[in-house]
């Protein structure tokens, strides 16, 4: 990935210390949180700085330990009364605000598809629209907790599109791994997520979109929050 221009890599790890600093905050600055956070980054970086993720015959094999344990993590707090107590305490208003950070991971994504280490497909101007999620998320944001515009039903509804979306990216990222692309008619592998720090994406930024989505649809449905 040497062929980059530096903005990429400034652009990403800018988004990756927003992303970051918004999850803590709506965290509450919380002590375990930051900890977590910053072994699971620190893991993940050393192991990907080492080669093991970028090697094209065994990426595809080896993408699971990626984005598996934390997305098993941060579901399993579903599950449990302190995950649930966790959850609940989260500032929904500040989870909401998080999806900006989706706005300049697309711009990345598209730098990273014209150099050829992504295909079209996950890019704005392929079938990749979770743009929309991140450009979004601050008139959300205004209208439903600033204002108290919007009620619980357009807030849950914006967080289900919102879903929809990264899953959707998720699953044309998945596809195009390299032992898969051709299979599906892509036109260039997906090889980006193997390279640091990009792989910091699938590993930290997926997990912590997908988890502040289903935590702000919790608070929802479970708690008397005045939106309007």
């Amino acid at each position: 990935m040497t062929n980059l221009t530096p903005s990429v890599y400034i652009i990403f790890g800018a988004d990756f210390l927003l992303a970051a600093w918004l999850f803590m905050k709506a965290a509450h600055y919380s002590r375990p949180v930051l900890v977590i956070i910053t072994l699971w980054t620190i893991l993940q970086s050393a192991v990907g700085l080492s080669g093991f993720y970028s090697d094209i015959h065994t990426m595809t094999g080896r993408f699971p330990l990626l984005a598996f344990p934390p997305l098993i993590f941060l579901l399993a707090l579903f599950v449990t009364p302190k995950g649930r107590a966790f959850i609940d305490g989260l500032n929904i208003g500040t989870l909401t605000l998080f999806h900006i950070i989706r706005i300049p991971v697309e711009i990345v994504l598209f730098f990273l598809f014209v150099h050829h280490a992504i295909p079209k497909a996950m890019t704005f101007e392929g079938a990749n629209f979770d743009i929309l999620s991140g450009l979004s998320a601050p008139l959300v944001y205004y209208f439903g907790f600033v204002k108290k515009k919007f009620g619980k039903p357009v807030l849950v509804a914006w967080n289900i599109v919102c879903i929809l979306l990264l899953l959707n990216v998720v699953r044309i990222a998945a596809l195009s791994l390299p032992e898969r692309f051709h299979q599906f008619g892509f036109e260039q592998p997906n090889i980006a997520v193997g390279y640091f720090p990009f792989l910091l994406l699938p590993s930290c930024l997926v997990p912590l979109v997908l988890f502040s989505n289903l935590a702000a649809i919790r608070q929802l449905i479970t708690k008397k929050i005045v939106t309007v």
